[in-house]
């Protein structure tokens, strides 16, 4: 039913007329936001429980740092997010405190819940449990919808799966935020099974000791006016992996496109093949107006220093609880034959070592285009 306005006017003795305004019913006045005084973690904890129950917002110190010194639950230095909650802060830190030996992550994001973060650094998580707890070091979105604006979210490890986020089967907005400096075993920065809207800012500088050092893709994705610099992927003494950069795999069984527009691949390092990005899923994979540039690949001639794409595919198995599992095919004959689909448009693949892309032919165009960047290309958003 529409809510309508009503209009009273009231006649006194004088003659004169006072008309008053009635807002609806149900309708009052915007809530206030809830102010959290600097580093007091109880506050902050009654404010996120409270917006569980009935919204709100929730509006951090300015310049100041928030240690989580324990954590709320079994994995989560703060209470699982499970109704909509937003947090802004300014020049702000939410960290899990660097003297408290306790493992844990920073935000989970449940099924039913909806965060959205704006102006807040998020580090030193760390997610070493067993199953989910070996994911999502800074945060977890477990089939919610997370949203980041302006956001850090470095200095954070996962004993698995993403160092920094871990969006399972939920909705990830990522606008002018940096995923930087995290480590994990699999998707060094971040790892996606749902679906993932990113627009300017940066994956960089995260490490990987085995597959994907920046980003684990297996969901539908989509980076817009970004940079992916810096990354690199089997740093691990026992486990050299592929996907300096970026890297489209499958997890959990899940798996999806992954586009770039106006995107750089920049300065990415894989110990094994495909330095700037791995092709390791059957899903189709563009570019647009975006470059691939100074990746390297360790593995040798043919290993691909930009894009790799022979055809094998790469999965991972992580459950709520009980140890993950890593699956990989091999390339072979018949797997080539059936190649992933790989897109350039008006985008170029250019000085990266040992060659920019590989096997020869799997990437149409690549050496067409391979030679110098693009005319008028977009530099990527913000870092």
């Amino acid at each position: 039913m529409t809510d309508t306005f009503r209009r009273v006017c009231l006649t006194a003795v004088t003659g004169l007329g006072l008309c008053l305004t009635l807002l609806p019913a149900g309708q009052a006045q915007a809530q206030a936001p809830t102010r959290v005084p600097c580093n007091d973690i109880a506050a902050l904890k009654t404010a996120i429980n409270n917006a569980n129950t009935s919204g709100g917002s929730i509006v951090l110190a300015r310049n100041c740092t928030y240690s989580l010194t324990a954590a709320d639950n079994t994995d989560d230095g703060l209470p699982e997010v499970t109704g909509k909650v937003r947090i802004s802060g300014d020049s702000t830190i939410i960290q899990r405190a660097p003297s408290t030996s306790a493992a844990f992550r920073v935000f989970h994001v449940t099924q039913t819940g909806n965060l959205s973060l704006d102006s807040v650094t998020v580090r030193g998580g760390e997610a070493s449990g067993n199953g989910f707890g070996e994911a999502g070091g800074g945060i977890l979105n477990d089939h919610g919808r997370l949203t980041l604006t302006d956001v850090t979210v470095r200095n954070n490890r996962a004993g698995f799966l993403a160092g920094g986020i871990w969006n399972n089967l939920g909705t990830l907005v990522l606008k002018d935020t940096s995923v930087r400096d995290n480590t994990s075993i699999i998707g060094g920065g971040v790892a996606t099974s749902g679906t993932m809207n990113m627009r300017g800012g940066a994956i960089r500088d995260n490490t990987s000791g085995s597959w994907a050092g920046g980003l684990a893709n297996g969901g539908d994705t989509t980076l817009n006016h970004a940079s992916v610099d810096g990354n690199n992927s089997g740093e691990s003494q026992t486990l050299t992996g592929p996907g300096g950069g970026i890297m489209t795999m499958s997890i959990n069984g899940e798996s999806g496109p992954l586009r770039l527009n106006s995107t750089r691949v920049r300065g990415n390092i894989s110990q094994s093949i495909g330095g700037g990005i791995m092709i390791g899923s059957r899903e189709p994979t563009t570019l647009y107006r975006s470059s691939v540039t100074l990746n390297t690949a360790n593995g040798g001639p043919g290993s691909g220093g930009g894009i790799h794409n022979d055809g094998r595919g790469f999965g991972v198995i992580i459950r709520p609880t009980g140890n993950p599992e890593r699956q990989q095919s091999k390339a072979g004959d018949s797997a080539r034959q059936q190649l992933p689909e790989v897109n350039l448009i008006k985008s170029t693949v250019f000085k990266n070592t040992p060659t920019n892309c590989a096997p020869p032919g799997s990437v149409p165009r690549c050496d067409a285009v391979g030679s110098a960047p693009a005319e008028n290309a977009a530099e990527p958003g913000k870092n």
